[in-house]
């Protein structure tokens, strides 16, 4: 990393770093950086995948083993090594934004939002990692699940699109399913591991936030109205399908109105 370094040129290196230790390290300078001031945001070409490391092994979905129960030291680690995998793949979604949708129209506080949460993906991702290591594990033991990057692939070309289906799809959903987590693991008598979900989810409301907001800045700017404009890029870009219950209370601390996802979970229910 040189002082001349742009910012999308430092996010373009960051996904193509493969050893998660790097990527973090890497992560935090450019985003240490950003906030110190005077960085350019230029423009770089980020690689179609991120740099991935040798293990963990990558498997289709449908592949994937069944997670165990968490009243077990083996199904805790394997829900935390999935968590992880998922914050590995959110620092890139997150740099990627940068690095590919750089331009012009785009105010410095869009770049503001999203290194800041680039910055916290990874230390989501170091803390869960710290956390596997506690309990005698580490990342890349275990296979994870391949398909995180589709959701890039399939947006790569708009960044409506972008943002509809990652942070206020992907994110929101895993705002959902955490409370339940949360709540399994203390069941459990895991209380660290609790405690570290929360400290994600907080900031992952966040996340859906910033999401929300410029996905309504660039509506605005398009003369689009945002509902209608999410329900049709989530219809258009993801394959999945948007499945209650959701958690209003964190989505509506988000911005995130009901309005826009609801009427799209009333076509699969």
């Amino acid at each position: 990393m040189t002082t001349s370094q742009t910012l999308a040129e430092g996010a373009a290196a960051i996904l193509l770093t493969a050893d998660p230790a790097e990527k973090a390290a890497l992560s935090r300078g450019v985003a240490a950086r950003w906030r110190r001031g005077g960085m350019a945001i230029g423009s770089a070409t980020p690689p179609e995948r991120p740099g991935r490391p040798e293990r963990p092994l990558l498997l289709p979905p449908k592949a994937m083993p069944r997670r165990r129960h968490l009243g077990s030291a083996g199904g805790r680690i394997a829900l935390l090594h999935a968590l992880a995998h998922i914050e590995l793949n959110a620092i890139d979604l997150a740099w990627d934004i940068v690095a590919r949708f750089a331009g012009p129209a785009l105010p410095q506080r869009f770049y503001d939002d999203w290194v800041a949460v680039a910055a916290e993906e990874t230390e989501h991702f170091a803390l869960l990692a710290a956390r596997l290591a506690a309990l005698g594990a580490a990342y890349g033991d275990l296979p994870a699940h391949d398909g995180l990057w589709e959701a890039a692939a399939a947006t790569a070309h708009d960044l409506l699109a972008r943002l509809a289906v990652v942070p206020l799809v992907l994110e929101a959903r895993g705002l959902d399913v955490t409370a339940e987590m949360i709540r399994r693991l203390e069941r459990a008598g895991d209380a660290a591991s609790a405690a570290l979900l929360a400290r994600l989810r907080d900031d992952e409301i966040g996340h859906v936030a910033a999401g929300m907001r410029w996905f309504e800045f660039l509506c605005r700017a398009q003369g689009l109205d945002p509902g209608t404009a999410f329900r049709d890029r989530v219809r258009r870009h993801f394959k999945g399908q948007l499945k209650p219950p959701f958690d209003r209370d964190a989505r509506d601390r988000a911005g995130f109105p009901a309005s826009y996802y609801e009427p799209l979970a009333a076509q699969v229910e």
